[in-house]
C-alpha cells in the first residue's frame, strides 16, 4: 500500500516532499507520470474507490493533492482542469436554487461574469459586498435567510484590495455560512486562508504555484468534509486534471518558497519607485503604508505579493507604455517568472460594461503588472523609459 500522507513542519520543506509516495513508485526519486485512464479493479466496496482519471485518484492526483493540503494546512485537497473549475464546482456544492451569495465587490472578471451572468440561470442570487471600507453591519443589511456562501479574495484583482478577512470569518462564523476565499495572488507562501478559520481556499494553479506559464490548473484546498463535497460534484461535472498536468503541477510547486520571496522583493522595489513618480496615478499595492490594506496585509501576510497596478494617467497613455515597456511581456495572466503587463479593461474584466469597470476604478488606464523574478533595478530602469516615452 503506497502512502501519500507524509507532512513536515514548514513550508519550505512540504512543497518539496510532502504527499510524495512512500514507499517510492518503482524507486522512482520523482513520482512518474501515471498515463493510464483506467486501473485494475480490486476490492472496491464504494464507487470513490474505482480507480479512474475522472476521480482524480491516479498517483500522480493524489501526491499532489497531499502536497497541496500540507502546504496550505489543509486536512485535504482537490486539483481540477483550471482555476475557474476550482471555484464555480466550489460554489455550486454548497448553493442550490434559491440560494444566496454575500460576494466581495471586486472580484477576477471570471468569477464576477459566472455570478452575473450564469448563477441566475440556477436561480442563485448574489449582493456585492465591501470588505474594505465596509463591516459586519453593511453585510447584515445584505443578509438573507437563504444567504449560504460567503465569497471573497485574498488579494483583490486587480486593484490589490485587501478586506477585513478575519472580520469576514467571524461574520460567516456567527452566521453559519461557508467562506470560500480565493487565495491566487497571495499565494500559500504569504498567506495561508484556513489558518484564520476561512473554509476553502481555491487557487488558480496556472498562476504561483505552478509558476512557470505552461499550464492551467486549479486546486481547493480545506477541511475532509468540505473538500469532499467538492469533489462529489466535480465527479458529475467533470472539470478533472490530466496526469501530465499534475506531474507539470507538482514539479513547478517544488520552487515556489524560492519564487514567491524575490516576488515580492521585486513587486516592493518597483510600487515604491512607482509611487514616488509625479507623473503615475495611484499605486495599487498593499506593501505601502499608505495602501487601505496595508495594516490587514501587515498582519496577516507574510509577504505583499507580487502583484500591483497603477494608473498611467489616460487610455493613450496607458497604451504607449504597453507599447514601449521593454522586459514585461504584454500578456494575460499572471504568476509566472517573467513579469507581464496587461490592461484588466482590456482583459480579465473586458467582460463588464465600461460603466461598471469605471465605478469599482477598473479604468482603461489602469495597468496591472505581474512582477517576476528579474533583476529589479532593470526593471525599475525599463519603466521608467517606457513612462519617458509615454
Amino acid at each position: 500500500m503506497i502512502d501519500y500522507s507524509h507532512r513536515f513542519k514548514t513550508l519550505e520543506t512540504n512543497v518539496v516532499h510532502a504527499g510524495a509516495p512512500r514507499p517510492n513508485i518503482a524507486g522512482a526519486v520523482v513520482t512518474p507520470i501515471f498515463q493510464s485512464a483506467n486501473y485494475l479493479m480490486e476490492d472496491e466496496s464504494e464507487y470513490d474507490e474505482v480507480r479512474y482519471i475522472r476521480l482524480s485518484n491516479s498517483p500522480n492526483h493524489l501526491s499532489l493533492q497531499a502536497r497541496l493540503a500540507a502546504i496550505e494546512s489543509g486536512q485535504a485537497a482537490l486539483v481540477v482542469s483550471s482555476g475557474m473549475a476550482a471555484i464555480t464546482t466550489s460554489l455550486l456544492a454548497f448553493v442550490s436554487a434559491g440560494d444566496h451569495v454575500l460576494a466581495q465587490k471586486t472580484l477576477y472578471g471570471g468569477t464576477q461574469s459566472f455570478f452575473d451572468h450564469d448563477a441566475p440561470r440556477f436561480r442563485i442570487e448574489h449582493t456585492a459586498i465591501d470588505t474594505v471600507n465596509g463591516g459586519p453591519e453593511d453585510w447584515e443589511a445584505a443578509l438573507r435567510p437563504e444567504t449560504r456562501v460567503m465569497m471573497v479574495e485574498s488579494i483583490s484583482n486587480p486593484l490589490m484590495e485587501v478586506g477585513d478577512l478575519e472580520a469576514v470569518v467571524a461574520f460567516a462564523k456567527r452566521h453559519d455560512l461557508v467562506t470560500i476565499i480565493d487565495n491566487t495572488f497571495a499565494s500559500p507562501v504569504n498567506f495561508r486562508p484556513l489558518e484564520i478559520g476561512i473554509d476553502l481556499s481555491v487557487h488558480s494553479a496556472t498562476k504561483y504555484l505552478n509558476g512557470h506559464s505552461d499550464l492551467v490548473a486549479g486546486a481547493v484546498i480545506g477541511s475532509l468534509e468540505h473538500v469532499d463535497r467538492v469533489r462529489q460534484l466535480q465527479l458529475h461535472l467533470g472539470g478533472s486534471l490530466d496526469p501530465h498536468t499534475a506531474y507539470l503541477l507538482e514539479r513547478g510547486l517544488k520552487t515556489l518558497a524560492l519564487r514567491v520571496p524575490r516576488q515580492n522583493q521585486n513587486a516592493q522595489r518597483v510600487a515604491e519607485h512607482l509611487a514616488g513618480r509625479d507623473d503615475v496615478g495611484r499605486v495599487n499595492y498593499p506593501g505601502l503604508p499608505t495602501d487601505p490594506g496595508h495594516e490587514v496585509a501587515s498582519r496577516l501576510f507574510s509577504g505583499f505579493g507580487g502583484m500591483l497596478s497603477f494608473y498611467a494617467g489616460d487610455d493613450a497613455r496607458a497604451e504607449r507604455f504597453l507599447s514601449t515597456v521593454r522586459i514585461p511581456i504584454h500578456a494575460a495572466s499572471l504568476g509566472g517568472l517573467e513579469s507581464l503587463v496587461v490592461r484588466p479593461a482590456r482583459s480579465s474584466h473586458l467582460g463588464q460594461s465600461p460603466e461598471v469597470r469605471q465605478a469599482l476604478g477598473i479604468t482603461d488606464d489602469l495597468i496591472r503588472v505581474s512582477i517576476g523574478i528579474e533583476d529589479a533595478d532593470e526593471l525599475i530602469a525599463d519603466f521608467d523609459q517606457a513612462l519617458g516615452a509615454a
